[in-house]
């Protein structure tokens, strides 16, 4: 497929499109690299109570892709942080 443009020059739609190889996916998105890799976890804080410490450990090294082990650890760290209040309490 040609067209004629106003500077009398014949352009072919290789040339509009440009010469960029087609895609092997045929949707003409070019492949690249792929994905952005997921940054790492922030370490957990260092509260100085072991236990708390070991519960916001345990949660921040979950996989961040595994909803319901974030879901589980969440609420192991919620139950170890009211028992620890409740101890504060009296």
């Amino acid at each position: 497929m040609s067209e004629r443009f106003a500077g009398g020059a014949e352009e072919t739609e290789e040339d509009a499109l440009g010469s960029e190889p087609a895609s092997s996916d045929g949707f003409g998105v070019p492949e690249g690299p792929g994905p952005e890799p997921q940054p790492a976890a922030p370490a957990a804080p260092e509260t100085g109570d072991l236990v708390i410490d070991a519960a916001l450990r345990d949660l921040a090294e979950t996989p961040g892709d595994d909803l319901d082990a974030q879901i589980e650890r969440g609420e192991q760290v919620q139950r170890t942080l009211q028992g620890r209040l409740s101890d504060l309490g009296g």
